[in-house]
């Protein structure tokens, strides 16, 4: 089966790490990537807690949880220092990337790139960087486990 390749990240700067994770660095890992606004309920309430889950459970060098703060709405208060306090405040430690604002667009570059449809929105890359899920909204833990189960034992050859 032929997969699109995932788009790059375009972005504003990283936190929590102190390298440069471009996705083309992280190919051989499966890569999962939570798209979040810090005023998003839904981000609090689920996507943030799914992913520390996930970065918690799986090891770190087979899958590699990010965060891509995608702000497209009260671009005022969702600066770097207030996500500095939010990450520390909810203990975040996984790498949170902040999404490249355009110029004269309320949408960031990543954000338009994958043409999201808002936060939180979650992201799956497979080995090979491979785009295998792109889902808004609400994903439930088991299926998520259950598609990161997959791509962990998926033939690096058969993609």
């Amino acid at each position: 089966m032929k997969y699109q390749k995932a788009k790059s990240l375009e972005v504003q700067e990283w936190l929590n790490t102190d390298k440069d994770l471009n996705l083309e660095v992280l190919k051989g890992n499966i890569i999962v990537i939570h798209v979040f606004q810090m005023l998003c309920p839904g981000c609090v309430q689920h996507s943030i807690p799914q992913a520390k889950k996930i970065h918690e459970r799986f090891k770190k060098d087979e899958v590699i949880v990010l965060g891509l703060h995608s702000v497209f709405e009260h671009h005022d208060a969702m600066n770097k220092i207030a996500l500095e306090a939010f990450l520390h405040e909810y203990k975040v430690s996984f790498p949170v990337a902040i999404d490249l604002p355009q110029e004269n667009d309320y949408l960031p570059v990543t954000m338009k790139k994958y043409d999201l449809q808002g936060t939180p929105t979650l992201i799956l890359i497979d080995k090979q960087g491979n785009l295998r899920m792109k889902a808004f909204g609400f994903v439930d833990d088991l299926e998520v486990g259950l598609l990161i189960g997959t791509l962990q034992s998926e033939d690096d050859e058969n993609n």
